[in-house]
């Protein structure tokens, strides 16, 4: 692509707006920026489209917005007059221009006689999942960049189950996108028209009334549970205030303490900057808050509440973050070994877990009699298991979680759901505190039982089209010179998920497991310019567990670095 041409086209032609000439015009004298605009365009892919907004073909904009949902929307055309009749969800977030995109994507969905429901407020994304299951849609579109920074935003597209759409969807899709020559080729029926028309429709409440009575069905112990632990929760100034807070006081926790600064929406994100709680610096001011109160637990959700991350108070009196591969093990041992007192969990139950996500879950669901399966990453994979017994009815899905603080409980969402996961979260901190026990306590006795399994996820950055390039350099030095022991570990065996036959969908990862059972897994990010190091080290005592962790992420890293 000659990234240069391409810029003079957008600048040129008179059919992009004055609004997008004048920042094309604002940064005439920055061929870095110009490069990094346009030296390809937005990739559409499983994960839909993410980038940062502004003009050119690589950024987030009404025009690439809308070249996709063409591609949709003629992808569902193929599936003939009753898929257009069921129509598409279209939802939203907090983000700067979501509410344009969302309002785009319905406009060019309704141009092409697709019927589209559409959620008149911001909700969450495990809402936008449920809504295409509940109305039996053909599909759906989340505007979304669920925990980047204030300056993306994202577009998820979702297949009639109500998960993600995976790689064969997706290619008819990207198929029919490069059909679409020219932005001028896109008709977009304007909103209002639409809407009086009804080939647009609001969605009804009673949809979301629904969908909490669904995540309240899921609640495990209730008159067990001390009401009045103290609970401290921030939806980062995204769309999780609502909901949350709604299902925690229906269920009777009576000492909720909301982050006022980080209560309303907000696409800013100005008290937070990088709106991920999977960062503990996202809990500065819930911790001023928790201190405050003596709170026990502390909840913050990401902007399109998909994910949680917790903070809890130990016996030093101190606020200890967890990560998510800890939370999964704690909810997993909540579900299973209170529901295991109630001889209530169903026959052939399956957990599901990503491959870079901890194994510590694995000796817990051997103790209960419960299958665990491992996808590859990406919530579209774990919730691929749930969809494949829809069909074959050989399981049933309880469970499915990432160490990326992604969780959801129960099938009738087939995605993250930081809703149902703050639930079920407070509900055992209520429980556990009932016996004068802390989430640290039980994580400890879980540890001395099956062993101490430490974590850790680094994340190395490298941008733009020279970034590219330089994870791609990594990942094949890695692949072509296989490292035979690490940090004193020997290595017992490694995978290559793009390579190996696995029985999963080929993936750019690399897996290395030591004799020891521990392990540490290399892959591109597949929505932000990362290269990411998983690892997961296993020993008898804790000391033993973070010297085998430090000593693998130091010697990875050494070698990532090594690479020109």
């Amino acid at each position: 692509m000659d990234y240069k041409k391409v810029y003079q086209d957008w600048l040129n032609n008179d059919f992009f707006d004055d609004e997008t000439k004048n920042e094309l015009k604002s940064i005439e004298n920055d061929e870095e920026e110009i490069l990094d605009r346009f030296y390809q365009e937005l990739a559409f892919g499983t994960a839909g489209l993410r980038g940062k907004i502004g003009a050119g073909t690589n950024r987030m904009n009404k025009y690439i917005v809308a070249r996709a949902t063409q591609g949709l929307a003629m992808t569902i055309e193929e599936y003939g007059d009753e898929a257009k009749k069921r129509g598409v969800v279209v939802c939203r977030d907090v983000r700067h221009k979501s509410d344009e995109f969302a309002k785009i994507t319905a406009g060019v969905l309704a141009s092409n006689g697709i019927k589209v429901y559409y959620f008149n407020e911001i909700e969450p994304t495990p809402v936008c999942s449920y809504a295409i299951r509940k109305l039996k849609t053909i599909s759906g579109v989340m505007i979304t960049a669920s925990h980047n920074p204030k300056e993306y935003n994202g577009y998820k597209a979702y297949w009639e189950e109500g998960s993600q759409i995976l790689e064969e969807t997706a290619d008819k899709i990207i198929s029919h996108i490069n059909e679409v020559k020219n932005f001028s080729d896109v008709k977009v029926m304007d909103f209002e028209d639409a809407l009086e028309s009804g080939i647009i429709e609001y969605i009804d409440d009673t949809l979301l009334e629904d969908y909490y009575n669904d995540i309240l069905n899921m609640t495990i112990n209730d008159d067990e549970v001390d009401k009045d632990v103290k609970i401290v929760y921030s939806p980062l100034n995204g769309c999780g205030n609502i909901p949350v807070r709604r299902i925690l006081t229906q269920r009777g926790f009576n000492n909720i303490y909301i982050v006022k600064e980080q209560e309303k929406p907000d696409p800013d994100f100005k008290t937070v900057g990088y709106p991920n709680p999977e960062d503990p610096k996202a809990f500065e001011y819930s911790l001023k808050l928790a201190r405050d109160k003596d709170a026990d637990l502390c909840l913050a959700t990401d902007p399109d509440s998909d994910r949680c991350a917790v903070e809890v108070k130990g016996d030093d009196g101190e606020y200890h973050f967890l990560t998510g591969n800890m939370i999964g093990a704690l909810m997993i041992y909540y579900i299973l070994s209170e529901r295991s007192k109630r001889n209530n969990i169903p026959e052939n139950s399956t957990i599901v877990k990503s491959i870079v996500t901890s194994d510590l879950s694995r000796p817990i669901c051997e103790k209960y009699n419960v299958e665990l399966k491992e996808t590859l990453t990406g919530f579209k994979n774990i919730s691929s298991i749930a969809n494949k017994f829809d069909i074959d009815h050989n399981g049933v899905f309880l469970f499915g979680y990432e160490e990326s603080i992604g969780y959801t409980y129960g099938d009738f969402v087939r995605d993250k759901d930081a809703v149902n996961s703050a639930m079920i979260i407070s509900e055992m901190t209520g429980f556990y505190k009932k016996q004068n026990k802390t989430l640290l306590d039980i994580l400890k006795n879980i540890y001395e039982e099956f062993g101490y399994y430490q974590n850790n996820v680094v994340s190395l950055v490298f941008e733009g089209a020279d970034g590219q390039k330089k994870i791609k350099r990594i990942m094949e030095e890695v692949r072509n010179n296989p490292l035979n022991e690490l940090s004193g570990l020997k290595v017992k065996n490694t995978v290559d998920y793009l390579l190996d036959d696995t029985g999963l969908q080929k993936s750019n990862v690399l897996k290395y497991y030591f004799e020891d059972s521990s392990w540490f897994a290399l892959r591109p990010s597949g929505t932000e310019p990362k290269i990411k190091l998983y690892i997961n080290a296993i020993g008898k005592t804790q000391k033993e567990s973070e010297e085998k962790l430090d000593g693998i992420q130091k010697s990875m890293i050494k070698v990532i670095n090594s690479v020109k």
